[in-house]
């Protein structure tokens, strides 16, 4: 994957402030979502201090096709995404690694653009342009069983358990995994709560008992991705279908913005430290 001689030959100008360069985010969407999902989360992160944002140019369509097919058209389509989030990244952040932030199954993806070839004939090897992976809900912990963690599993997270397994490229890339126990499951409790404990078998299968933390969708115990930093919320759900605040909401925005922008700075000033890049993060590229 390139972007441009800018960023392929010349050091780029954020390795003499790492300190204060501003993120541009790379926004990659979760199952069955859209952009416009997303469009007040970005201006949320803009208001916050990014300084760019590009969400991914994937629709509801492709992840019904991913769901028949595979996810390498997803990736494709992300990483041409992420080629504009590079070039943003030239005119507003110095060249900076891309701060990525991948909502539920969004995670997946952010995690397999770093594989050299996580996909027959699809080779993005994107580690070098990418500083941080934020994910938020997703899932990196399945059941091989029935429902839809056994889907999510078969389309894309044992594809990148075995080609990018857990924080892959630390410290060279920051991890952040952000969850919330908004919604106890309760098979004697509300509606919501009961709709909870199916949802939490769905993903964990029989691990998911009554009393399961999760935002609804996913349980706490499913965000967990060995070797990255974990975030539990309180109040957010997993989308805005689920309840009206989620991850990109105002307060829950609040919460892990943040974290998310330490932990890629915390990358950057390692890359910067050992520049030019070094490890298997550059030979990725």
């Amino acid at each position: 994957m390139t972007a441009d001689n800018r960023s392929g030959d010349a050091a780029p100008g954020w390795l003499s402030h790492p300190d204060s360069v501003a993120p541009t985010v790379l926004v990659l969407g979760g199952f069955l979502t859209a952009p416009p999902v997303y469009g007040r989360m970005v201006r949320r992160l803009m208001d916050r201090g990014a300084a760019g944002a590009v969400v991914a140019d994937v629709w509801t369509p492709d992840w019904l096709l991913a769901g028949v097919r595979d996810i390498g058209p997803i990736c494709t389509r992300s990483g041409r995404s992420l080629r504009d989030a590079i070039r943003l990244s030239l005119e507003v952040s110095d060249g900076a690694p891309v701060l990525l932030v991948g909502h539920s199954a969004g995670g997946f993806t952010g995690r397999l653009l770093t594989a050299a070839e996580p996909l027959p004939g699809r080779r993005f090897g994107a580690a070098r342009w990418i500083g941080a992976i934020v994910t938020l809900g997703t899932p990196h912990r399945l059941a091989a069983g029935q429902g839809i963690g056994r889907r999510i599993h078969n389309v894309a997270s044992s594809i990148a358990d075995a080609t990018v397994p857990g924080a892959y490229f630390a410290p060279e890339i920051g991890y952040l995994s952000v969850a919330s126990r908004a919604i106890r499951s309760d098979l004697s409790g509300s509606g919501r709560e009961r709709l909870a404990h199916l949802l939490y078998r769905s993903v964990i299968g029989r691990a998911a008992v009554p009393g399961t933390e999760g935002d609804g969708l996913v349980p706490v115990v499913a965000t967990a991705l060995n070797g990255a930093r974990q975030l539990v919320l309180d109040r957010p759900t997993h989308g805005p279908s689920v309840g009206p605040q989620w991850f990109g909401s105002d307060d829950a925005v609040d919460e892990w913005w943040p974290v998310a922008v330490e932990t890629w700075r915390t990358a950057l000033q390692y890359r910067a430290q050992v520049s030019p890049p070094v490890g298997r993060a550059a030979a990725a590229v």
